[in-house]
């Protein structure tokens, strides 16, 4: 019969067989794991080795800090925010670009990101201004601006809705619902807020 300590002792010979990205992508795994689980504040480089099936070593020698190894596991894990729907109008490109943030927001990637917002303080919320702003506030932006600017050339759009304020309702709305309110947004409650907030918000001026 084998063992549970000779598996474990094989478990661990296999483990520090494994060498650059292998290894690279089972710690970065392994960390936003602990992320999504037990938050920034539960997070310890030593939990994250464990999780990899490595040693603590290993981990210090590619990141240095805690802080280093979340910033890039979260640039590995964020996903994909650079096309824009195209589904024929206004409502329904929000729509899909709403349900595109909630996939996100409700990810393993995504509760890790929020964890990182919610529990760090300013200083070493600093630290991942740059991480959030290029992967996640910037495309989602570009996004909203690309899916405005067309419902413009439409002609469902009026032309000054094209501004920061109007960008930044969606992603305002959707934060804040899901921290304060514990929402899920629903299919039916993505379809309220474009309907009764966003519609309403961008439609033209009656002549």
């Amino acid at each position: 019969m084998v063992t549970s300590s000779w598996a474990a002792a094989q478990a661990q010979t296999a483990a520090s067989r494994r060498r650059g990205a292998v290894l690279e992508r089972a710690i970065l795994e392994a960390a936003l794991e602990q992320l999504s689980t037990v938050g920034w504040n539960g997070l310890t480089m030593e939990g994250v080795a464990a999780g990899a099936q490595t040693g603590k070593a290993a981990v210090y020698r590619r990141w240095p800090s805690k802080e280093d190894l979340v910033a890039d596991a979260l640039r590995a894990a964020l996903p994909d925010f650079h096309e824009a729907p195209d589904l024929g109008s206004v409502r329904e490109d929000l729509l899909e670009l709403c349900r595109r943030a909630r996939e996100a927001m409700f990810s393993k990637p995504g509760f890790a990101l929020r964890a990182v917002i919610h529990e760090c303080d300013s200083a070493e919320a600093e630290r991942f201004h740059a991480v959030i702003f290029n992967g996640v506030v910037e495309p989602t932006l570009t996004m909203l601006r690309e899916v405005v600017e067309r419902g413009i050339e439409r002609g469902e759009v009026r032309p000054d809705a094209a501004n920061g304020y109007v960008f930044d309702a969606i992603p305002a709305m959707m934060m804040y619902r899901s921290k304060m309110c514990g929402s899920e947004w629903s299919d039916v409650d993505l379809e309220q807020m474009i309907d009764q907030l966003m519609v309403p918000l961008l439609r033209r001026h009656a002549s």
